[in-house]
């Protein structure tokens, strides 16, 4: 007899804010502000890497631009929720921990992180993030994100959440010690966004 595991809550979120990234008006949020951003960086190439997409709207947009999406996503009950949604589609959904997925090496041609950065328990896991997505993505691609500042209101919808959010001018100098460079980190009012580079082959060689 097989056994069946029932999947359960692993991210700390309070139920307010996740529902909020699953509500129309987030929806509304990404494609009149991240998506023109998400376009204006360029190419994302043919295999794009999603870590932390939650309920999936940002996978939504991803999807309709790329032929392949790979989403990873460590809550077992958004990652299995995630999966039966976009069976048949262009979306393989992973439950895993991003820090360490177990997929190839130098394979995506883009791997991609929307304001989930802060939802890590420490720096030093956000340092092991941006060592794996190094690892993962293939030389001359980029990795594209954003994150939430450290502003009071965000705060405030972060009550029971974990909230480590990232300093805007520490960015660039972890994503270099983890062997990215290139990088550009736009601050706005209530976010950073960013791109950042892995070395292509030729290049490492001089």
């Amino acid at each position: 007899m097989t056994a069946i595991t029932e999947k359960r809550r692993t991210i700390p979120m309070n139920e307010s804010h996740l529902k909020f990234l699953a509500s129309p008006e987030w929806a509304r949020m990404l494609e009149s502000d991240l998506l023109p951003w998400v376009e204006s960086v360029g190419d994302l190439g043919d295999d794009v890497l999603e870590v932390g997409p939650g309920p999936g709207l940002t996978t939504d947009l991803l999807r309709q631009r790329v032929a392949k999406v790979t989403a990873v996503e460590v809550d077992e009950l958004l990652a299995a929720a995630l999966k039966e949604r976009l069976a048949g589609t262009n979306v393989e959904v992973i439950c895993a921990d991003a820090t360490a997925t177990g997929l190839e090496p130098d394979r995506f041609s883009t791997v991609t992180s929307f304001s989930m950065l802060h939802h890590m328990p420490s720096a030093e896991h956000q340092d092991l993030l941006f060592a794996e997505l190094h690892r993962v993505l293939r030389p001359g691609g980029a990795f594209v994100g954003t994150d939430s500042l450290d502003l009071e209101p965000i705060r405030a919808g972060h009550v029971d959440d974990t909230f480590v959010p990232i300093a805007p001018d520490a960015l660039a100098t972890r994503l270099e010690r983890a062997g990215f460079g290139h990088t550009t980190v736009e601050v706005s009012e209530y976010q950073i966004r960013f791109r950042s580079q892995k070395a292509d082959s030729a290049a490492a060689l001089h």
